[in-house]
């Protein structure tokens, strides 16, 4: 038979915050037959009484801790409800400790083998039904925590009044708050490991406070109405690998200042459109403390930053950029992650979501934290947070950052500082199979979406499929082809030709992975100036490099992303703090390079040879190559029955009767000419075509006398 009474270390462990199971203790509980012992943990309460079927019992205070009980006369646990009276205000509410756990045995089987793949669902905080009742489910990971509370805007943030109940071996503990509406604020309130103590904001929270308040918000899930069905149903017709795709990269806070994802959605996708984009990148939307960190040390992984709106206003901006052709890709951090006492490290008083080796679990260049990708758990945690955003928010793809970090145990690493694996190598050998799986995992759930990897090094099988060995990605940036492009276009001319290998050495493995090339928001910040900037010579000649150095690019293999602000022709370096020289438009230079953006974007649509042999090797025919001393290339791209003719001229001479292999003789349209007056050019060209005779040249069997104007590219077909 149940005692009556409740035993002290009950008491004590509930005063303590370290009960495991105050379920067991408070709610109703039947005593022996026809007697219903009811009791209530409200701690600094005045009085507490219990409602049953209209009628009021006074609760007695068992001691001075704050717990309360009373004796029914009842056969059966009743429906009831407690009245408290608090700093002399009398509120009912209903008992949270009468409800059973909102997690069933498959939920919490699913999480300790790490196979959750809607995991938010499980954990976090989720709106339920319970019978009549509505409330707010919550539920944390914490397997070394001895006790855990729910401190909030609704309780006067005293997570001693709302203890939570472990689920057993599993980890998680778990309370139903009865009538708790959308907008409520909380932190879990965790007693771990090694008596430490901490407010912690929920790993799983899909909403937040508005940084530097850190506090996760119940959200009110599932309200938003979708308008890109149409967008939705043929994405997957639009295949990663051979359709035209060409990204504007994004920081949402400096591209206008003070847009957030609502205002943003009311230019953007018309800005885009115009320009001929076919995806927007946006760098980390995901919650993060710091705003100098640009998104990239996140502390909330499931929510959209508060900074710029709700989780309903980001799919607001999404749908909008749908219903204009645009798609949406997002940055996604799953690498490392902040030390900030609020958030992950140390969740539960142990290395919980980090690895507890430091040479492994600490990043010696970032003052980050990395993440044990070989727990059950926390590759659960983000695997399910990948399909996440691509499920719950419509996204066409992530962007996984600093992959490299990821491969390599000695990653930035000295002598010393880095165990090898079980094999003596320094591959990390949990990180590949966490990568191999959300990869997997999203192309079996979301079709029609790409993974992309930032990864720096020569790694093989980036984006080979992981039933052969692969990362399994889709895309991979061309880092080589960055560095290397740069560097040549940086140099003056009189000295190009002892580097013009760095101009034709992406071709050697220009098929080696299906391939992004890249200008990214860390070429043009920190010191590195902007794109035009990089450009050597007087201001005609930096516009001309520039104007050449976009239209090489879009003709060169691999689809294309331009940080925000290039296409401007912006003359300082980005900073996260201002925002694009939008006034700069009033230069016709600027504008001019603008205008061919919108053109190399019109071609890239429209030529399938420019986009359908991105990721084949007969995509591309090298057709000059060796003219070094005049800075001279040329190439031809072909796909889709289509053959695009790219010849550069990377001096700031004229040259006439260039000599172009071409695969066809007759007429070729002149299709675009960067040193068109339209752009700001000198007007050097071809009077709008060539005439190619027949003729073997380079090894193809026609060949056209070209003039090429200074410092520019020129595109026939």
């Amino acid at each position: 038979m149940p005692s009556e009474s409740p035993h002290r270390d009950d008491v004590t462990r509930l005063e303590r915050g370290e009960h495991h199971d105050p379920h067991g203790l408070l709610g109703a509980h039947p005593l022996d037959a026809g007697r219903v012992a009811v009791r209530a943990w409200q701690p600094g309460a005045h009085a507490v009484s219990v409602r049953v079927d209209g009628v009021i019992h006074r609760m007695r205070r068992v001691d001075d801790a704050g717990l309360w009980e009373t004796v029914l006369q009842r056969d059966t646990v009743p429906d009831y409800r407690l009245l408290i009276t608090r700093d002399g205000t009398e509120y009912e509410q209903d008992d949270p400790y009468r409800f059973l756990p909102t997690l069933g045995d498959v939920d919490l089987h699913l999480i300790s083998e790490g196979r959750h793949e809607r995991l938010w669902d499980a954990l976090g905080a989720r709106r339920r039904r319970l019978g009549d009742v509505e409330g707010v489910a919550f539920a944390v990971w914490a397997p070394n925590a001895v006790g855990v509370g729910l401190a909030g805007d609704w309780n006067g943030w005293h997570p001693e009044r709302q203890p939570m109940r472990s689920l057993g071996s599993t980890g998680v503990w778990e309370l139903f708050v009865p009538g708790l509406a959308p907008g409520g604020k909380y932190k879990f309130a965790i007693r771990g490991a090694h008596n430490t103590y901490n407010l912690r904001a929920d790993p799983l929270a899909r909403r937040t406070e508005v940084p530097p308040s850190t506090a996760s918000v119940v959200d009110d899930e599932g309200g938003y109405a979708w308008g890109d069905a149409e967008w939705m149903a043929t994405r997957h017709e639009r295949n990663a690998h051979d359709a035209p795709m060409s990204v504007y990269e994004l920081h949402i806070g400096s591209w206008r200042r003070g847009l957030g994802f609502r205002e943003l959605a009311e230019q953007l996708p018309e800005y885009l459109a115009d320009l001929g984009y076919t995806h927007v990148e946006l760098l980390p939307v995901m919650e993060h403390p710091f705003g100098g960190s640009w998104g990239y040390q996140v502390s909330g992984y499931y929510a959209p930053t508060a900074r710029w709106g709700s989780p309903d206003d980001l799919r607001y901006l999404i749908d909008r950029l749908h219903q204009a052709g645009i798609g949406v890709l997002l940055d996604w951090v799953p690498a490392h992650f902040p030390r900030d006492d609020f958030a992950l490290a140390r969740f539960d008083g142990t290395a919980l979501y980090e690895h507890p080796d430091p040479r492994r679990g600490a990043h010696p260049d970032w003052g980050t934290l990395v993440f044990d990708f070989g727990r059950n758990e926390v590759r659960n945690f983000l695997v399910a947070d990948a399909v996440y955003w691509l499920e719950e928010f419509h996204a066409d793809g992530l962007r996984v950052d600093a992959v490299a970090s990821m491969l390599y145990l000695d990653y930035s690493r000295k002598h010393g500082e880095w165990a090898p694996n079980e094999y003596g190598g320094n591959e990390n050998l949990e990180a590949i199979a966490f990568l191999q799986e959300v990869n997997a995992t999203v192309y079996r759930r979301c079709p029609g979406v790409v993974m992309v990897a930032e990864e720096s090094t020569a790694w093989g099988g980036v984006t080979k499929p992981t039933d052969t060995g692969g990362l399994g990605f889709g895309l991979k940036w061309n880092m080589g082809f960055m560095h290397d492009s740069l560097d040549y276009f940086s140099k003056e001319p009189v000295h190009r030709k002892f580097h013009h290998g760095t101009l034709t050495f992406p071709f050697v493995y220009a098929y080696s992975e299906n391939y992004v090339l890249p200008i990214s928001h860390d070429e043009v910040v920190h010191g590195k100036g902007s794109l035009l900037a990089k450009m050597p010579g007087d201001e005609w000649q930096r516009f001309a490099n520039l104007r050449a150095y976009l239209a090489y690019m879009w003709a060169h293999p691999g689809k294309k992303l331009l940080f925000m602000g290039c296409e401007l022709a912006q003359e300082h370096e980005w900073s996260e703090a201002g925002e694009l020289d939008w006034a700069g438009l009033e230069h016709p230079l600027r504008r001019g390079v603008q205008d061919l953006v919108r053109d190399l974007n019109r071609l890239l649509r429209t030529r399938p040879a420019l986009h359908r042999g991105d990721c084949e090797p007969s995509g591309l025919w090298v057709v000059d190559a060796q003219s070094a001393d005049e800075n001279l290339l040329a190439f031809l791209r072909r796909g889709g029955g289509d053959d695009v003719a790219m010849v550069a001229n990377l001096s700031p001479v004229p040259r006439q009767g260039y000599k172009l292999a071409l695969p066809r003789a007759g007429r070729w349209e002149e299709l675009l000419n960067t040193d068109a007056p339209a752009y700001g050019g000198s007007g050097w060209g071809n009077l709008g075509a060539i005439e190619a005779v027949e003729g073997e040249w380079h090894g193809l069997p026609a060949n056209a006398t070209v003039t090429l104007p200074p410092l520019s590219v020129l595109l026939f077909g």
